[in-house]
């Protein structure tokens, strides 16, 4: 699992994936290969499931047999999460199409342990938006510092509890990408999906009027009805 030199923060720092393999062998190795890494990682095995979950839930890496029971598998490329595709085809027409659409790796099949989890690492790697794990983050006039669970705005300090820093740290880790509730729950207070609280909506109404994320200031929070909240940039260097 990649951490950084700050250390964990708690839950947060677990790396969540999804996999698409049909072939039932081939999916059960993968999930106990990336859980035996320390990864969370859900498994499908229909593209409509697939979907759906990503609809509903955030991930930060997909693995994805190119070979999809029921779409192509290039629909996912836009969704501006990394993609890791698993295939038999290996042409060179086959991997440049795959990598010219959006595709952040390729791997052939049969594949191994190792280079599977390597490629993973190496992903984790060059994909900063993955969970933000290189300890500090800028983002307009924004710092985060992770180690001292620090939040400065132009310079000031702007006082956040350790509950506030790890939701602000989620949010600006994944700027546009819809978080669900239940994600929240689970990787910052450790708890269950379906718990019917107003905790999560409690504490991002303090930190929209804390941290003045609103459209006047370039900035949206914005709760999704039934669904969660998305923290969405309006205008860089803000």
């Amino acid at each position: 699992m990649m951490v950084d030199q700050g250390g964990p923060i708690g839950r947060a720092d677990v790396l969540r994936i999804a996999c698409l393999e049909d072939d039932p062998m081939q999916s059960t190795l993968l999930q106990e290969w990336l859980q035996g890494a320390g990864y969370v990682c859900r498994a499908f095995a229909a593209a409509d499931a697939f979907i759906r979950e990503l609809r509903q839930e955030s991930y930060d890496l997909l693995i994805m047999d190119w070979e999809l029971p029921q779409s192509s598998g290039l629909e996912v490329l836009d969704w501006n999460i990394p993609v890791l595709f698993l295939t038999h085809r290996d042409s060179e027409q086959d991997i440049v199409e795959a990598l010219e659409l959006g595709a952040d790796d390729f791997l052939s099949k049969p594949i191994s342990q190792p280079i599977a989890l390597a490629r993973v690492r190496a992903l984790a790697r060059r994909n900063a938006r993955i969970s933000g794990r290189r300890g500090v983050l800028e983002l307009g006039h924004f710092r985060l510092e992770r180690e001292s669970k620090t939040l400065l705005y132009q310079g000031e300090d702007r006082g956040l509890t350790e509950k506030e820093f790890q939701l602000v740290w989620i949010l600006f880790c994944n700027v546009g990408r819809l978080l669900s509730r239940d994600h929240l729950l689970e990787t910052v207070w450790g708890v269950g999906p379906g718990l019917m609280t107003r905790t999560v909506d409690t504490h991002m109404s303090r930190l929209r009027r804390k941290l003045g994320l609103l459209p006047e200031n370039g900035w949206r929070l914005k709760a999704v009805y039934h669904q969660g909240y998305r923290l969405e940039q309006l205008s860089t260097g803000i």
